[in-house]
C-alpha cells in the first residue's frame, strides 16, 4: 500500500544523479531498440536545471559506451520569446552547450522553437512545428521537468487540455523562478513558445523529472491530487505510459513519506513518532500535551496508540524531545552534565568551522549561533567556500571604481597599473552586452567587494582576520551562473583546511533549495572530504560533529530539528545589522530566485516562524530560533 495514494508511477532515487542515470538508461534502451527496428527514435527534450545531469550522462554514454544519436530526431519543448539564439539564456544555446555539441546527432534532426522570428510569423511557425512532429512519426519519448506552479513546458496554470504549440504569456511566478538565469526579473522575457498539453500527451511515453525540495509540494499535487488545469502536470494522469522520476527531497510531500502511517503498516521509530505527533498537533492547532486519544484516532494514528499506549505517554515523549532540542549553548554547556543536550560539554572550548557557501550565508543562516559560539569562548573559524562574485551588480562595481579613482586623485597616488585596470573595467561595463561574461578583472573586483564585506562581518562578530578563510573553490569560478561539477582540487583544498584546524564542530549549509545549486556542490565537497579524512585515519575526525543549517531559502521541518538556538529581540537586531554589512547584497540582488524579499527579511521571518512553531506546540515562546540537524558520517 506504500504507493496507494499515487495516481502515476513514482520512482524515487537517493539523489538527482542516480535518477538522471536511470532516465538516461531508459532513453538509451529506446534508441537501441528503434535502431534494431531500423526506425528513427524521436525524443521530446526539456531544458532548465532538471535535465542537465541527464544530458551529461547521455554524453558520457556516447563517448564511453558508443551510444549513437545518428538516427535520433529531437523536438524541444519550448523557448523564450523574444530572445536571440546566441543569448546566454536561450534554450537553443543551452541544448547545444549541454548536449548537441557533444554527440553525433545530425543538425537537420534538431528542432527547437525559434525565439527570434518576427511576431507576425510566430503562429505559422507553431503550426509548422506541429506538422514537423507529425511528419517525424510523433514523439516516442517526451522528457519533462515541472515548474513550481505545476507547469510542464511553458504551459502555465489554466492551459487547456487540447492546447497545441503556441505563444504563451509566462506566469509571474515562472519569471521569478527563472530570474536566477538573468541579472534581474525585469530581463526575463514575458512570453515563450511552447508545445501544448495536447502535443505532449500525444507522445507514446512520458517521463517527468523532479529534483530538490522546492518541487516537493507540486509533485505531490501532480501525482496524488485531482486532475486540474490549475496544476498542468496533473493532466499527465490521463496518459497511459507516464512515470515520475524524483529524488528523495522532491518526494518528501508524497503520502508515503509525509504521512506513511496512512499507507499501511508503519515502523514506529522515535523519529517517526516525533514526525507524526508534531504534524498532528500543528494541523489541529493544539499543544502536544493537549492531544487526546480521540485526536490520535481521527488523525489515523490509532496504530501508534495500540503499540505505545495512551496518548498521555506519547505526548510526553514528543514534548521532551522538542524541549531537549532547545539550547542557548551551541558549543555545549561547560562544567555541566545534561544527558539529552544536543552537544557535548567537553571539550571546552571547542574549535568550530562555519562553512559558508557564499560570503554571507554564515551571518544570514546562523548569525545568532555564530555570535553565541564566539561569545561563549570557542575558537570560531569561517570558511567562505566561493567568491560569490556573480551576485554583485555592475552598478556596484562602478560605484567602487569611482571610489578607487577618487581615492587616488585625493591622495595624489598615480599607479599606472591600477589606472589601466580601472579604465579597462569602466570601458567594459559601459559596453557590456547581455550575453557577455565578465572579464577576469571584473570578477576579481566583484570578489574583492564580497571578501571585504565578509571580513567586516567577522570583525563585527569579534573574530580576528586570521579566522576568516577565503577558499575560492575552483568549481565556482566560471564567470557564469552555470558552475562546474565538484572537482578534485575543491576536495583537496577543503581537506587541507580541515586538517590545519582539526575542529570539534563543523557547521555547513544543508539547504539544497538554493536555486543556483552552489549550496549542493559545497555540501558534497564537505561530505567527500570528510569521507576521505575518515578513511585516511585522521584521529581528530572521530571527535568532530557536523551540524547542518539551512540557508536563505527554507528551514528544517520541526520534526527534523535536533538543535534549536533561541534568540532574544536584541540578538535578532544584532544579526540584522550583521547582514546589513553585506551592502552589495542589499536591495536589488541579481540571481535572487523567486523570493523577492531581502535576505535579512527572509532570515528574520524564518527564524521567527521556527520560534512560533515551538510555541504552538507548547514550548516557551522566543523571539526567534536558528535550527540545525546533525549529520552522521
Amino acid at each position: 500500500m506504500v504507493d496507494s495514494f499515487e495516481k502515476v508511477p513514482c520512482f524515487i532515487y537517493d539523489n538527482s544523479k542516480q535518477g538522471s542515470i536511470a532516465i538516461a538508461k531508459t532513453i538509451a534502451a529506446l534508441i537501441k531498440a528503434k535502431e534494431q527496428e531500423n526506425k528513427p527514435c524521436v525524443l521530446g527534450l526539456a531544458t532548465g536545471s532538471s535535465p542537465k545531469q541527464l544530458y551529461a550522462e547521455l554524453v558520457r554514454m556516447h563517448r564511453e559506451e558508443g551510444l549513437s544519436f545518428k538516427h535520433v530526431t529531437t523536438f524541444n519543448l519550448d523557448e523564450y520569446y523574444p530572445i536571440d539564439a546566441d543569448a546566454l539564456q536561450s534554450y537553443k544555446r543551452f541544448m547545444h552547450t549541454n548536449l548537441f555539441n557533444h554527440i553525433d546527432i545530425l543538425p537537420q534532426n534538431i528542432h527547437i522553437p525559434d525565439g527570434s522570428i518576427p511576431k507576425d510569423q510566430v503562429k505559422a511557425h507553431c503550426v509548422a512545428y506541429e506538422a514537423a512532429i507529425e511528419a517525424a512519426g510523433g514523439i516516442d519519448l517526451q522528457v519533462l521537468g515541472i515548474g513550481n506552479n505545476g507547469h510542464i513546458g511553458f504551459n502555465e496554470p489554466g492551459s487547456n487540455l487540447f492546447s497545441k504549440t503556441r505563444l504563451i504569456t509566462l506566469d509571474n511566478s515562472t519569471r521569478l523562478a527563472n530570474s536566477f538565469e538573468f541579472t534581474s526579473v525585469s530581463q526575463v522575457p514575458r512570453l515563450a513558445i511552447t508545445m501544448g498539453i495536447s502535443t505532449i500527451l500525444k507522445a507514446r511515453k512520458i517521463i517527468l523529472m523532479a529534483w530538490g525540495p522546492l518541487k516537493a509540494p507540486v509533485v505531490q499535487m501532480a501525482a496524488e491530487g485531482a486532475v486540474t488545469d490549475h496544476v498542468p502536470a496533473s493532466l499527465l494522469q490521463h496518459h497511459d505510459d507516464v512515470s515520475f522520476f524524483m529524488d528523495t527531497a522532491a518526494a518528501t510531500e508524497l503520502t508515503r513519506n509525509k504521512s506513511p502511517w496512512l499507507t499501511g503498516d508503519c515502523e514506529w521509530s522515535t523519529d517517526m513518532i516525533k514526525k507524526a505527533v508534531t504534524q498532528m498537533a500543528l494541523k489541529l492547532n493544539k499543544p502536544v500535551l493537549s492531544l487526546t486519544d480521540r485526536d490520535y484516532n481521527d488523525f489515523g494514528l490509532s496504530d501508534l496508540l495500540v503499540e505505545k499506549g495512551e496518548a498521555y505517554g506519547v505526548n510526553l515523549q514528543v514534548y521532551y524531545m522538542l524541549r531537549d532540542s532547545i539550547t542557548g549553548w551551541p558549543g555545549g554547556k561547560p562544567n555541566a552534565v545534561i544527558p539529552h543536550h544536543p552537544e557535548r560539554s567537553t571539550p571546552y572550548p571547542k574549535k568550530a568551522i562555519i562553512f559558508s557557501p557564499h560570503p554571507d550565508d554564515d551571518i544570514i543562516s546562523m548569525g545568532g549561533t555564530f555570535q553565541r559560539l564566539h561569545d561563549q569562548g570557542h575558537e570560531v573559524h569561517v570558511a567562505y567556500q566561493t567568491s560569490g562574485n556573480i551576485a554583485v551588480t555592475d552598478e556596484f562595481v562602478t560605484r567602487f571604481l569611482d571610489f578607487a579613482v577618487g581615492f587616488e586623485d585625493m591622495f595624489g597616488i598615480n599607479s599606472e597599473m591600477s589606472q589601466k585596470i580601472l579604465q579597462e573595467a569602466r570601458v567594459f561595463l559601459q559596453s557590456k552586452k547581455s550575453n557577455q561574461i565578465d572579464t577576469p578583472e571584473i570578477r576579481a573586483i566583484k570578489g574583492l567587494i564580497r571578501r571585504c564585506e565578509a571580513k567586516a562581518t567577522c570583525r563585527y562578530v569579534g573574530l580576528t582576520d586570521d579566522k576568516a578563510h577565503f577558499m575560492n573553490l575552483p568549481f565556482y569560478e566560471t564567470g557564469a551562473i552555470e558552475k562546474k561539477p565538484m572537482g578534485e582540487e575543491d576536495i583537496v583544498l577543503t581537506m587541507a583546511l580541515l586538517r590545519s584546524i582539526k575542529p570539534q564542530q563543523i557547521y555547513c549549509a544543508g539547504d539544497l533549495a538554493d536555486p543556483h545549486g552552489t549550496h549542493k556542490v559545497c555540501l558534497d565537497i564537505i561530505f567527500e572530504s570528510m569521507r576521505r579524512l575518515k578513511e585516511a585515519g585522521d584521529e581528530w575526525i572521530k571527535e568532530c560533529w557536523v551540524w547542518l543549517y539551512k540557508g536563505a531559502w527554507q528551514e528544517w521541518d520541526i520534526s527534523e530539528i535536533e538543535m534549536a538556538i533561541p534568540m532574544s529581540p536584541d540578538q535578532v537586531m544584532k544579526k540584522r545589522f550583521g547582514i546589513f554589512i553585506h551592502q552589495s547584497q542589499k536591495d536589488a540582488v541579481p540571481f535572487q530566485g523567486s523570493d523577492s524579499r531581502e535576505f535579512w527579511q527572509r532570515a528574520e521571518e524564518r527564524n521567527a516562524n521556527t520560534a512560533n512553531i515551538y510555541a504552538q506546540l507548547g514550548l516557551t515562546q522566543y523571539a526567534a530560533m536558528e535550527a540545525f540537524r546533525r549529520w552522521h558520517y
